[in-house]
């Protein structure tokens, strides 16, 4: 029998306690009612001569009664250990490994975990959000809808919504649902001569179709995350259709989230229109309320900016109380940033937002590879020099790279790193206080 498994039931948090113990109290109530019959029945009643032997009337009532608790306690036990193994596998999987009461104290730990909002796009924030949500269950994803290029570009031009594939990478990556649902949310079709599912992301599809049974976007990402038992909440920047264009030194200028890179050159400005687009409430409210914003990974002008220059969505990041690290790319983005080093990056939102203040911490990788990358990568790694201009943000370098593939951050360690300067900032905070107070 799996003891420690039953003694987590008692640990500080669960809300179990009370409870477990009221069903002992009436578990005892019930036995002493049983016990008040059972005295009165054997005082009516004359029991044949084999009950003497069974109830062990030869043995003294003391021991008999310890004997008696002893036989109730392990059955007890035995049906407790049992029924968490059933309720993990119906609850969790049949294949599960993990019990029903480990689940319930991670559920109830990461209720109390931090309120994160996290502003990036594409596998850059989908990596970050996977890693989060081992830390808290406050986590909230605020996604880019300029996107017009692929599946998504189609879908918001034939179904004129806006734009689901930022959406499905993070509902992906934050969703407790079983791998193979995962997996078929993000099957891509195959790219196939006059096929109309040729590149189409299911998951994209399923979003779609979703915001014409429900009757809106938001109702549509709502649900999804439901039925894919998403931890957390995925809202876009707005809910208005919006076109991102670029500016570039030599005066020309394109419009279209996909073509901004055709260039091949970083543009001078992006911008968006209109101008004025309407911010999406909720993710104004999210920012409001937040212990610690997370801007990025991702990238720099077609996916992070997009957000930012919501103008609501500036000034709530600006106003907010919440802590900020502006996370870095850990490799250029061929045709946005070429040579770009995270100064370089953080420069650009800065000069985009019109504000010195902005983050606390510029988080970048320090695990830099001895080579080039490979020539087909069309990608460098990002330095961060520390005599660079970060305004009056700290610099923090830290190993997040994914050691495989490192034009990626590895998710666990990028959360890990966050999570640890965010706590960091309390003791540095507290520090200064008392310093001031001396």
């Amino acid at each position: 029998m799996d003891h420690p498994s039953l003694t987590k039931w008692l640990y500080v948090g669960l809300s179990i306690k009370r409870w477990l113990m009221l069903l002992l109290i009436g578990v005892v109530i019930m036995g002493l009612g049983l016990s008040y019959l059972l005295r009165a029945f054997y005082l009516t009643y004359t029991f044949p001569e084999w009950t003497y032997y069974a109830t062990l009337q030869f043995t003294p009532r003391v021991l008999r009664g310890f004997l008696f608790i002893g036989i109730a306690s392990t059955i007890t036990l035995f049906a407790g250990w049992k029924l968490n193994q059933s309720l993990a596998r119906t609850l969790i999987g049949s294949d599960t490994k993990q019990d029903i009461v480990d689940l319930v104290y991670q559920r109830r730990t990461l209720d109390r975990g931090p309120k994160i909002v996290a502003i990036g796009g594409g596998t850059g924030l989908s990596n970050l959000l996977r890693g989060l949500k081992q830390y808290t269950g406050n986590l909230t994803a605020i996604v880019t809808v300029a996107d017009d290029g692929g599946s998504s570009g189609r879908l918001r031009r034939d179904r004129f919504i806006i734009p689901p594939g930022d959406i499905r990478n993070c509902i992906a990556a934050m969703a407790e649902s079983e791998p193979l649902v995962t997996e078929l949310f993000q099957y891509r079709f195959p790219e196939r001569k006059n096929d109309e599912m040729s590149g189409h992301s299911f998951g994209n599809l399923f979003i779609a179709a979703m915001a014409e049974v429900t009757g809106s976007m938001e109702l549509a990402i709502a649900e999804t995350s439901r039925v894919l038992n998403v931890r957390g909440e995925i809202i876009p920047a707005s809910l208005e259709d919006i076109t991102l264009s670029a500016r570039f030194n030599d005066g020309t200028i394109i419009e279209g989230e996909s073509k901004i890179s055709s260039k091949g050159i970083a543009p001078s400005s992006v911008y968006i229109n209109p101008k004025n687009v309407t911010a999406n409430p909720k993710a104004v409210n999210a920012i409001t309320k937040a212990d610690l914003v997370l801007i990025g990974p991702g990238s720099l002008f077609t996916s992070i900016l997009p957000n930012l220059l919501v103008n609501d969505i500036s000034d709530a990041l600006l106003n907010t109380k919440a802590h900020k690290i502006y996370i870095s790319n850990v490799a250029t983005q061929h045709g946005e940033t070429n040579n770009f080093n995270a100064s370089d990056h953080y420069c650009t939102i800065r000069k985009h937002l019109g504000s010195e203040l902005f983050a606390n911490v510029v988080l970048a990788n320090s695990n830099l590879p001895v080579d080039n990358f490979p020539t087909e990568w069309q990608s460098q790694p990002v330095l961060a020099p520390g005599d660079a201009d970060y305004g009056d943000s700290r610099l923090v370098l830290l190993d997040i790279v994914d050691h495989e593939r490192r034009y990626r951050h590895n998710g666990e360690s990028l959360a890990s790193a966050v999570m640890r300067l965010y706590y960091e900032r309390d003791i540095r905070t507290n520090a200064t206080v008392a310093l001031a107070n001396q």
